[in-house]
């Protein structure tokens, strides 16, 4: 069984590659978090959601790498981020990714702008209706 996965994401004109460990999780269960995270932008106008990039065992790992996702209307506004999970006032659920979702903002702590990218909620509706974009 391989141990990594190559995922992509793709929000507009911009495209990433990135591994994925496949020690805790499988492609399926990346795919089913995905789904829902995906599911949950289209529930409310206003919402926080969130696209696990890759997943270690969390009571072993220091963080988990993501794609939070912030829906503002028909907007949906994507970065890249880390959850630092020695940070969090509760033990990570895998099964609820954007409850550990900082609230969204354009420039770090430091006042550094944070790379955003954006897409349409309609557009997110047409890639979970096209068997995932293949």
């Amino acid at each position: 069984m391989p141990s990594k996965a190559v995922g992509r994401i793709r929000i507009g004109e911009f495209t990433e590659t990135f591994l994925m460990d496949l020690s805790f999780w499988t492609v399926d269960d990346y795919r089913r978090s995905w789904d829902g995270a995906l599911r949950k932008l289209e529930e409310a106008e206003n919402s926080t959601s969130c696209l696990i990039a890759s997943i270690t065992d969390p009571a072993a790992s220091n963080f988990i790498s993501c794609w939070p996702m912030y829906r503002d209307g028909e907007e949906v506004y994507v970065q890249n981020s880390i959850i630092f999970l020695d940070e969090l006032h509760e033990r990570f659920n895998p099964q609820e990714p954007g409850r550990y979702v900082e609230a969204r903002s354009s420039v770090d702590e430091d006042g550094n702008r944070i790379s955003e990218w954006s897409t349409s909620t309609s557009q997110v509706r047409r890639f979970r209706a096209s068997a995932w974009g293949r």
